[in-house]
């Protein structure tokens, strides 16, 4: 088993995974990454994010997905965890773990002051997961979110 960081030859199997997360999260419907805007926004040279895979006999078994916000109040970068998929027969054996593992050694090299997630609501695995490596939910904040219509209406309103 390897843990190391994606390349761009490993876009057609990252993208297979991320349409099993995006099934599992009840968007596929909505999931528009394709070979193209994964190389440009993952491994081109104004990358936006940072990938991370688990990798046995030349097949991606799960996949990690990191941005880091450059700074925030004490001038130190959040890294923000915006996906960690294991594919369901590989659950269980440290993955998870391991893709997590290399996330926090990112963060420490970009001098980040916290790492944040999101687990999807009902994921009871999930939750375990994150608190028997230390997260622990946030009760101080409530996300919010625009879909894009909303978005462009604020966009075009008018200030008060």
């Amino acid at each position: 088993m390897l843990i190391r960081q994606a390349c761009a030859k490993d876009a057609p199997q990252l993208l297979a995974l991320m349409r099993e997360l995006a099934a599992f999260e009840d968007y596929l419907t909505d999931f528009a990454v394709d070979e193209a805007a994964l190389h440009r926004c993952a491994f081109g040279p104004e990358a936006q994010c940072r990938i991370f895979v688990a990798e046995a006999a030349d097949a991606l078994l799960g996949y990690a997905v990191a941005l880091s916000i450059p700074f925030t109040y004490d001038l130190r970068p959040t890294v923000r965890l915006k996906e960690l998929y294991v594919r369901p027969g590989q659950r269980s054996q440290g993955l998870g773990h391991q893709l997590l593992v290399s996330v926090a050694q990112w963060a420490m090299q970009q001098g980040a002051g916290r790492l944040h997630w999101d687990v999807l609501t009902g994921n009871a695995r999930a939750e375990s997961f994150y608190r028997r490596l230390g997260g622990r939910p946030v009760q101080k904040w409530i996300a919010y979110e625009m879909n894009d219509a909303e978005l462009r209406q604020l966009a075009a309103s008018q200030h008060a």
